[in-house]
């Protein structure tokens, strides 16, 4: 047996499945591995996320709807960052995740990749997406 570390995303707004979906529709190899849902009476509202884990090209990944609201949210200094096969890939995923979010870096040569950019997706999961140098 092995230690194991996953990225855990907690949503507040109820989206979890949604950007789960988003997300495994972006990268080969990403499957949506088991969802356990809220059911009446239980904490969480009816059918939201009360545990999910899937995967994202092959690593495993989990999230939540929290039932209760909390002072704090996704920030930027908390990335997922993607090594990108070829500038195709960094383009459509650049425009994909930024589209109703918001741009951190453009897409560009910031000195130590062939192109690099950082990106909020529409649920405030932040991105940064490289193209390496070889």
């Amino acid at each position: 047996m092995f230690t194991q570390i996953s990225t855990f995303l907690m949503f507040q707004n109820g989206r979890a499945e949604e950007a789960m979906h988003f997300y495994i529709s972006l990268f080969d190899d990403s499957e949506v591995l088991a969802i356990s849902r809220y059911g009446p009476g239980e904490q969480g509202a009816e059918g939201s996320v009360q545990h999910a884990t899937f995967t994202l090209c092959g690593r495993q990944h989990m999230c939540i709807d929290s039932p209760v609201r909390h002072g704090f949210d996704f920030t930027p200094s908390m990335s997922l960052y993607v090594d990108c096969v070829d500038e195709a890939q960094h383009t459509r995923l650049h425009q994909a995740l930024s589209e109703d979010g918001a741009v951190m870096m453009p897409p560009g040569d910031y000195g130590f990749s062939r192109q690099f950019s950082w990106v909020q997706d529409r649920y405030g999961v932040s991105w940064q997406l490289n193209l390496p140098n070889s």
